[in-house]
Order: structure tokens, then C-alpha cells, then sequence
């Protein structure tokens, strides 16, 4: 089918800059300064990032997931153990995140290692869920082939009733990840597509802060 449209598609970014006098010489305390333009500027779903891995044979995988817990250690999202994303960092334990914030025509890109967080962290997660939540985690072997939407909700009936009166305890197959940048990139749309873009990559002071040509 085709699709004549395609190249006509086009905004010019007009919204604002980003020079390096104005950033923040940490890269988390920009991306905290960001995340909360995002969230003032009513982005819908702002922790909302897509998640790169790579399986064993070196075949690229990228999904959206939600950002859950950021400090000083880094970004962390939370899945099904068994799922394709766990089972690429099982065998690759390096990822990327991209988060797309539309509203202000902002991108930030970040690299490194992911690592699994604590069952304690996970925990503590879980149970901040609600009850619907917690007992889906249950209910969905995640990335598995199924028969029908069926076999979801009838699972979840089931785990409705068996957990009725009780805590729903977290599957031990369940819990977080913890990306830890190695790589921070803050992009701002501009016009005529001289897009600026700041690079932040660990040095002995710190963080050293480079420009990208767009």
C-alpha cells in the first residue's frame, strides 16, 4: 500500500534551544530538571521510554516500558524475569532508553549497564501496585504464545478468587531492572532541523559535555 504522503509529513521545532551555558553540569539533575517540563507541561505518560536490547544472535529488540524509581543509581523499569527483554540482558546485559517528550520537542537518549535491582526494591514496588496490577503479574506469562485473549482472563478470575482474602505475594519471576548511564544525550528540536544536541560521558572530574553536530 502505499503511502504518497509520507515524505510531506513534517513540523518544524520551534519551542525552544539548548545551549551548554544553560544545562546543568550533573546529567541527572538536568534529566530531573526535564522530567519535571514534561510532567508541568502535561505530557501524557512522560516515564514513558523505549527500552533496546539485544539478544544472542546480535538482533536488536526495542519496546516501550515506564520509568518507576530514578536516583543517583540510575533508571529503573520493572518485568517479567522470563519475558525476551530479561532473557536478551541474560545474555547481554546492556541496554539504551529513549524518552520522547512531543510537547517540547525533546528527546533524551541514555547507554549503559542494566543490572537487576534488589527483591527488597522489587518489593517495595510491588506493593505500591494496585491489586489488579499485582495479581496481572501473576496472570501473564509474559512473551509466551497463548491460545486466546481467554486463557488472560480466566487466569485472572482464578487468581481473583484464590487471593480474595489473602496479600498477593510477588512472583519470584517479577521484579526490576536498573539501567546505569554510561551515556547521557539531551536533544532539543530547532528549526531547519539544526537540532541541538549535548552529550554527556563520564570523565575524571565528573561529567564532560560535548556538542553534537545534528
Amino acid at each position: 500500500m502505499a503511502m504518497d504522503y509520507l515524505p510531506s509529513l513534517r513540523e518544524d521545532y520551534i519551542k525552544g534551544g539548548l545551549l551548554e551555558k544553560d544545562v546543568l553540569t550533573d546529567p541527572f539533575q538536568q534529566f530531573h530538571r526535564w522530567f519535571e517540563d514534561a510532567v508541568s507541561a502535561r505530557q501524557i505518560e512522560p516515564n514513558a521510554m523505549t527500552l533496546a536490547t539485544v539478544d544472542g544472535d546480535g538482533q536488536p529488540h526495542a519496546r516501550i516500558v515506564l520509568l518507576k524509581n530514578l536516583d543517583a543509581r540510575g533508571f529503573v523499569f520493572f518485568t517479567n524475569y522470563q519475558s525476551d527483554k530479561a532473557q536478551n540482558l541474560a545474555v547481554n546485559p546492556r541496554g539504551a532508553l529513549v524518552f520522547w517528550w512531543s510537547s517540547l520537542e525533546r528527546q533524551v537518549r541514555l547507554e549503559g549497564q542494566i543490572e537487576k535491582i534488589s527483591p527488597q526494591e522489587s518489593d517495595d514496588y510491588f506493593y505500591s501496585r494496585p491489586l489488579g496490577s499485582q495479581l496481572g503479574a501473576w496472570a501473564s506469562p509474559q512473551s509466551q504464545i497463548i491460545d486466546s485473549r481467554q486463557v488472560l482472563d480466566e487466569g485472572l478470575r482464578a487468581l481473583e478468587e484464590k487471593y480474595q482474602d489473602q496479600k498477593v505475594p510477588r512472583p519470584e519471576h517479577w521484579g526490576g531492572f536498573r539501567l546505569i548511564p554510561a551515556r547521557f544525550e539531551f536533544w532539543q528540536g530547532r528549526s531547519n532541523r539544526l537540532h541541538d544536541r549535548l552529550c554527556y560521558t563520564p570523565d575524571n572530574q565528573g561529567w564532560q559535555i560535548q556538542r553534537l553536530a545534528p
